[in-house]
């Protein structure tokens, strides 16, 4: 039967095709759509649990007083890949403990601090400027006529890292939440190498850690007359020798935690004195030749 001059069967025949045809790619078109969109859910859930897993990983920050023997090392590592260390001990056992702490394949040390130039501060520093790339060296610019602190004048030529000199008010940037606030030297650096040390202010997120090389109580009282040194944790002066760590300077700081680098020795560190002041004022003490590597993880 013909109507409008086509066959009425032909007509319904193009129009099921059409339907059909319209219906199948509409289906394909949703399946893509669907696989589009948990494709793209996917992607998302990735970039957000790698954005997160990334963020733990530079939040993550350790701190540890390296157990070297008589001397001070102390090591700050933020996520995997950025490691600080301030002095590096009296021989070359701080080798030992970076390669403890840092993957095989990581011979980048972001910062280098070397306090002052005595040798069980100083030496091991020199086994770190053989073996890794330094890209930043902080010091005081303190000369001394020894053999150490000629090849370290040496070394840090060679090195070709970035050399700050320490001066009080600097504030050195380690990554968002970290930072070290020099407050000593002051001024002119005088003769005295323990009075020349590098103090200052390790800030790790809300914590506050202060650190004082070898600093005498003169250096202390100079230091309670312009700034406010409370502190969670304190890095107890000269490995606890009973010409630093004053009353009034302990008791200003009033720290929940001391740390003592110490090793045996023959000058009496730390000092009964110190310890006794100490525990008249309820801080709790760690000592690096009892305890090894103490380590803390914010």
């Amino acid at each position: 039967m013909k109507y409008g001059g086509f066959e009425r069967s032909n007509l319904f025949e193009e129009l099921s095709f059409a339907a059909g045809l319209r219906s199948f790619f509409c289906a394909i078109i949703n399946q893509m759509k669907k696989k589009l969109l948990i494709s793209l859910f996917l992607i998302a859930l990735f970039l957000v649990l790698l954005f997160f897993g990334l963020k733990d990983k530079e939040e993550e920050i350790e701190l540890i007083f390296f157990d070297v023997g008589q001397g001070d090392s102390i090591y700050i590592e933020i996520g995997e890949t950025f490691q600080v260390l301030i002095d590096g001990g009296p021989d070359a056992k701080v080798l030992e403990k970076l390669s403890n702490e840092m993957p095989f394949y990581d011979r980048d040390i972001e910062l280098i601090v070397l306090t002052h130039p005595d040798s069980d501060h100083l030496y091991g520093l020199l086994e770190v400027l053989r073996n890794y790339n330094v890209k930043r060296i902080l010091w005081t610019g303190f000369k001394t006529e020894t053999a150490d602190w000629q090849e370290w004048k040496e070394l840090i030529g060679e090195e070709g890292s970035d050399i700050i000199l320490a001066k009080s008010g600097q504030k050195i940037v380690l990554s968002q939440e970290s930072f070290l606030e020099i407050i000593h030297p002051l001024e002119e650096l005088g003769e005295d190498s323990n009075d020349t040390s590098i103090a200052g202010f390790l800030k790790i997120k809300e914590h506050s850690i202060l650190l004082t090389g070898d600093i005498s109580g003169k250096k202390e009282k100079e230091l309670l007359e312009r700034y406010n040194l409370k502190a969670d944790l304190l890095k107890i002066s000269h490995h606890g020798s009973k010409t630093s760590s004053t009353e009034e300077f302990l008791e200003e700081v009033s720290p929940k935690k001391a740390i003592i680098s110490v090793g045996v020795n023959k000058w009496g560190h730390p000092s009964e004195e110190v310890l006794k002041r100490l525990e008249n004022f309820g801080i709790e003490v760690l000592l690096t030749k009892e305890s090894g590597d103490i380590k803390f993880t914010y």
